[in-house]
């Protein structure tokens, strides 16, 4: 492993990519239901509202945000040289590393930013659901970081592999149950019934938000798919670009994995604005695991963004809010759907998407891990396999690109994953169209609106 740049400064900005748009994004469709806390008003501040509908490209890094990014922003890129000489590759890889914060991932960017909003707006205590829990230990940091308090409904499932996760969130100040908990109508009722033990994000953010609209003083904060929450993110591409331009390169390829949308549009928006403007052909690739497929095998409707029916629906890939991910290590690649701007970008062809079986995925990450001495999480490992496999195509074809990867973040919590690869207990997951299908079915019927 050696070091590519560290050179540079946190941006000043964010960039917006919705100002380079030359197309409009499907609106959003309020839903007249009622939820555990009553009428469902969401109560996002007006600062990110804004920022999810202008057209300004260049958004402004408020000053106390800015402060905070400065402890570990700009973040290392790294070329991995030692990857590529194994692997006999003319393709040059390099990656940008966002494990180097008490959090362990990208998603401290946005923690740190909604909070910082959240307090202005007045909240004193805020909600959310998490995965892999490395959203919930990012606004664990963000929260505190802003005085207030924060409680995280964790899958169950990540909450009973990842035990350490519920500790640093703790350490951090955050409450945390696993979920489906005892602590909301919609956990205790699932629990009673038995038939999601082992819980889903969607579901996470559901009691989530049960307890927000329930609890004076509460807001719901999501860690991904909002087009705030990527807007936040670009940190990590326009860092990358001024790293890279430092050492006279650009990629060919910019490859991230793809949950609900943060860790790819965080590093990929920055280099598709150079596409869209007509400067660069640059390719950018999204990787999800064959065990959810929204891009690769989902379709582009209205749904919901979480599994209670009665949140805005939103256009976008997905699988269904009622699909369940079966057992598997992809952390927070298991969101049902994904953003509605990647899902846009997708649609009209301007992105790329692949799905890789788990197997393989550790297989990469476990080469990767010898080589380069950095351990992926299971989201950041999706990547790096779609970065090796892109480094074989191009030695076979004779061509020498530059690759470009977010590895998104460490797996030192994710090492029962780890000794389940290497014990061969490890097995791929399939996903059968007929499970898509009675997913799909549960989508809402309604009549989508003609855009102008």
């Amino acid at each position: 492993m050696s070091t590519a740049s560290q050179a540079g400064i946190t941006p000043s900005h964010w960039y917006n990519i919705i100002g380079d748009l030359p197309f409009e994004l499907p609106p959003d469709i309020a839903q007249d239901r009622q939820g555990a806390g009553g009428t469902v008003k969401f109560q996002v501040p007006l600062a990110l509202v804004r920022q999810s509908v202008g057209r300004e490209c260049d958004i402004a890094i408020p000053a106390p945000v800015r402060e905070r990014y400065n402890a570990w922003r700009p973040t290392p890129l790294l070329r991995a040289e030692r990857l590529e000489q194994a692997l006999g590759t003319t393709a040059r890889i390099y990656y940008k590393y966002e494990g180097n914060n008490v959090s362990g991932s990208h998603k401290l960017s946005t923690a740190i930013a909604q909070s910082y909003y959240y307090s202005m707006a007045g909240t004193r205590r805020l909600t959310t659901g998490t995965g892999a829990g490395q959203w919930g230990t990012a606004l664990a940091v963000g929260s505190r970081s802003f005085g207030m308090a924060c409680k995280v409904y964790m899958v169950g499932a990540s909450f009973r592999q990842k035990p350490y996760r519920k500790t640093i969130m703790e350490l951090l100040g955050a409450e945390v149950v696993a979920s489906p908990s005892g602590d909301t109508a919609s956990g205790a009722k699932s629990l009673r019934e038995g038939g999601m033990d082992s819980g889903n994000i969607a579901f996470a953010v559901t009691e989530a938000l049960e307890d927000a609209l329930s609890t004076e003083g509460t807001q719901l904060s999501v860690g991904s798919g909002e087009a705030y929450s990527i807007l936040h993110s670009t940190v990590i591409g326009l860092e990358a670009q001024n790293q890279l331009a430092s050492l006279g390169i650009a990629p060919d390829m910019v490859i991230a994995s793809l949950g609900a949308g943060s860790n790819f549009g965080g590093i990929a928006f920055p280099y598709l604005r150079d596409r869209l403007r007509g400067t660069s052909n640059v390719r950018c690739l999204t990787v999800e695991p064959e065990a959810c497929p929204k891009l690769t095998r989902g379709v582009y409707r209205y749904d919901y963004t979480d599994g209670s029916g009665i949140t805005p629906l939103q256009k976008m890939y997905t699988l269904g809010y009622r699909f369940r991910t079966a057992g598997m290590h992809a952390g927070g690649l298991r969101y049902h759907a994904c953003s509605k701007l990647i899902s846009a970008l997708y649609h009209r062809g301007l992105i790329e998407a692949v799905a890789y079986p788990q197997t393989d995925v550790f297989a990469s990450a476990t080469l990767f891990a010898r080589l380069e001495g950095i351990v992926p999480a299971p989201e950041a490992a999706h990547a790096v396999h779609a970065a090796i496999r892109e480094a074989e195509r191009a030695r076979d074809a004779g061509d020498s690109p530059v690759v470009l990867f977010c590895l998104s973040g460490h797996g030192m919590f994710d090492l029962a994953a780890y000794a389940e690869y290497l014990e061969g207990r490890m097995q791929d997951v399939s996903v059968t169209d007929a499970e898509i299908r009675a997913s799909l079915e549960a989508l809402p019927k309604i009549e989508e609106p003609e855009l102008v």
